[in-house]
């Protein structure tokens, strides 16, 4: 195992894949730690993950009803899916950017639950039905700091209402997501309700804290996402890294057992457990999890980045590209493995495929430091 990974954890953000039969979590409050913590004023409400404000909303009728005017016989979820148009960019995919309704609908940005929440948002308005659904794809890794992150993915499906003075021409829901339907129709799908949503949103939201160092407000969302859904695998993931960061590892252990309790395969708890074992050198009991995380491992492709990075830097040039490669077999939607192949390739003479990997790179980048810095290196090649 590599160094970092030793101080490392993984937080799950969006979804992660849980069990359908979870024991019940009896008085969740009973883990809390408010004495550890200094309370944060301001934090989202519930009733803010969905709401749009007066002016957006009356916006949206004005849009719809001009529609109506103009003889457009569209159905109202087909027009709401149409306006969002996600899955041809009309809302611009930011990963680990969880936003609530309004904020993504001023701004068109945001992660799939952001997606989720706008058009929950729109659809309430314009008097269309929702079905939150969680898609069990392979997981998406990207790391932030001392953090690997797990992105899960969730969609939603606006479904025409049926009323007495009202004769639907189709009952067919329609999908909005940012990957098109056609990629997800190879992936199982369970439906989630809405208070499982919620509990997504603020343990995103604390995670994202965690992440910049804020711990105080980690801990007020944290919390939020609990007592909304007191079982929820991710969410106790989340503030059991908490507490470890505060030096609180006695209540970080119950919360990764009692995490284990609800699903015993759940890896990120196994693994971060793993971790806390190691520091307190209890090797037999890390000895037991090690197993399981052994898989774990090797399917997180930072692993091979890593290894990667180290052959770099020790100047074993084909050894890299071998890591590298991997790394990009697993996840090839990352920038940085591809900035590592080219720079690979070009150590070992290969310039032709060093650009080429940075110019991917580049098409990858969401970053503009990152894509100004790639830019940089691809017109030195020009000018070579």
């Amino acid at each position: 195992m590599r160094r970092i990974l030793c101080l490392s954890f993984v937080l799950i953000l969006l979804i992660g894949c849980t069990s359908s039969a979870k024991p019940k979590v009896e008085h969740i409050e009973q883990y809390f730690k408010d004495d550890q913590f200094v309370a944060v004023d301001d934090l989202i409400e519930p009733e803010q993950l969905f709401a749009l404000s007066k002016a957006s909303t009356q916006a949206l009728k004005q849009e719809f009803s001009r529609a109506r005017m103009a003889r457009d016989t569209t159905m109202a979820n087909q027009w709401l899916a149409n306006y969002i148009n996600a899955s041809n960019g009309g809302f611009e995919y930011q990963d680990n950017v969880t936003r609530v309704a309004q904020k993504t609908f001023e701004e068109r940005t945001g992660n799939c639950l952001s997606l989720v929440l706008v058009s929950a948002a729109i659809a309430d308005a314009l008097g269309v039905d929702v079905e939150f659904q969680e898609i069990e794809i392979p997981p998406v890794w990207d790391r932030q700091g001392d953090f690997y992150l797990v992105n899960g993915h969730i969609n939603i499906r606006l479904i025409p209402r049926e009323s007495h003075d009202t004769y639907l021409v189709s009952k067919s829901a329609i999908l909005v997501d940012f990957i098109p339907e056609k990629t997800m129709r190879g992936y199982a799908k369970k439906r989630i309700d809405k208070q499982t949503v919620i509990a997504m949103f603020y343990n995103n939201i604390a995670a994202e804290s965690l992440i910049f160092g804020r711990y105080d407000m980690a801990y007020g969302y944290i919390k939020k996402s609990l007592l909304t859904k007191p079982n929820f695998g991710p969410a106790l993931n989340t503030l059991a890294i908490l507490y470890r960061y505060k030096g609180l590892n006695d209540a970080a252990e119950t919360l990764y057992k009692l995490a284990l309790s609800q699903d015993g395969e759940d890896l990120n708890a196994l693994y971060n457990y793993a971790l806390l074992l190691s520091s307190q050198d209890r090797l037999n009991e890390w000895a037991e999890v090690h197993k399981t995380l052994e898989l774990a491992r090797i399917r997180n492709p930072y692993y091979y980045y890593d290894m990667a990075q180290q052959a770099y830097f020790d100047h074993e040039y084909q050894t890299a590209l071998t890591w590298y490669k991997r790394a990009v077999e697993k996840a090839n939607y990352r920038h940085e493995f591809y900035f590592g192949l080219s720079r690979a390739y070009l150590a070992t003479g290969d310039e032709d495929r060093a650009q080429s990997n940075l110019e991917k790179a580049l098409a990858l980048s969401t970053d503009e430091m990152n894509k100004r810095r790639y830019q940089a290196k691809l017109q030195a090649f020009k000018n070579h």
